[in-house]
């Protein structure tokens, strides 16, 4: 027997589809050994991995941009991690890598997944992390949503809900950068202050403690010219009574709708769209693969000079991704969320 295949690999695997907010009920952890990798693969240590309001989705069965988990299969997640064994003249043992790792402690590659591009190396001198965050599918997805969907111009405003979250700290502080006027949706006062004092937005609308309506009306006199939308519903419907002419709403995702039990509410304000002659586009960052290295070379760049921050709220064991899931969708992560499963 090898030292690997005396290993155990502890899994988090879907028991059922929720209805309404996933419980522990809807999860079976699961035990196997560790295998070896087959020819062209590789076996992956998990370290971090990524916990993104979309895997509410991947839960529910029926159509849409990507297959659902299949009851009994290990939970899909992104991750970091550290390579164990490799059969792959491309990656040797001791790289650090990004890749769909799913909900487990380690994950065998096989060599078509690789060939899919389905796995990249990274540096760790940037931190490991923010590979998750910044640098990874939250950070992908702002930036093509916004770069591409939105194409801001300078002068522009840009509002962004969601805006300490992942992808939202990535909109806004690309669009500064732009020369946008940024002003953000959070929930609460600590994650307003430092998306302003930190990251650089002009302002914050804190739809907990203020209102959204009011806010909107103060920081944006002239109207909305781009609205990043991560949590759908009645923000949703705000911010389209506030458009501008020609105005780009970008829809990332609907955060509010996702435990729904009842069906998704739609815009009612949809037909500011027609007066306004603007348009409301989605963002499925998957479009974009071939393309991930420039976003990721650019957005690298402004992290090693300080002009980019990525913050992640990290919860060490994979015994709670259960319970660590649910804070997505109560708003108490502050920061990208991400969940340690072991130690380098």
């Amino acid at each position: 027997m090898s030292v690997l295949t005396a290993l155990t690999n502890h899994q988090v695997r879907l028991a059922s589809r929720p209805v309404g907010l996933p419980t522990r009920a809807n999860w079976n952890f699961t035990s196997e050994s560790v295998a070896e990798p087959g020819p062209g693969g590789v076996l992956v240590k998990t370290l971090y991995l990524s916990l993104d309001p979309a895997m509410r989705g991947w839960m529910n069965e029926g159509k849409s941009y990507i297959e659902p988990v299949a009851i009994g299969a290990v939970m899909r997640a992104g991750g970091v991690g550290r390579v164990m064994a490799s059969r792959n003249p491309d990656f040797a043992v001791g790289d650090y890598v990004n890749a769909g790792l799913d909900v487990q402690e380690y994950c065998l590659i096989p060599e078509e997944a690789i060939k899919r591009s389905g796995i990249f190396k990274i540096d760790p001198s940037l931190g490991l992390t923010p590979w998750l965050n910044v640098l990874g599918m939250p950070g992908m997805t702002g930036y093509f949503g916004l770069l591409e969907v939105g194409r801001p111009k300078a002068g522009e405003t840009v509002v962004v809900s969601g805006a300490a979250g992942a992808v939202g700290q990535t909109v806004g502080q690309i669009a500064k950068l732009k020369g946008c006027r940024v002003v953000g949706i959070a929930g609460g006062k600590a994650k307003c202050d430092w998306v302003v004092k930190e990251l650089g937005f002009d302002a914050c609308i804190d739809y907990k403690n203020g209102d959204v309506r009011a806010g909107l009306k103060e920081q944006c006199p002239k109207g909305v010219d781009i609205y990043f939308d991560n949590v759908g519903g009645e923000i949703l419907d705000l911010v389209l009574a506030k458009i501008t002419r020609g105005a780009r709403v970008i829809i990332c995702g609907a955060i509010s709708q996702y435990n729904n039990t009842a069906p998704v509410k739609g815009p009612a304000n949809y037909l500011s769209l027609l007066v306004n002659r603007a348009r409301m586009e989605g963002i499925v960052v998957f479009d974009y693969a071939d393309r991930y290295p420039l976003g990721v070379a650019e957005m690298a760049g402004y992290l090693k000079d300080g002009t980019m921050k990525s913050k992640e709220d990290v919860v060490d064991g994979l015994e709670k991704f259960p319970e660590t899931l649910l804070k997505l969708f109560n708003g108490e992560n502050f920061g990208k969320l991400v969940l340690q499963v072991g130690r380098e």
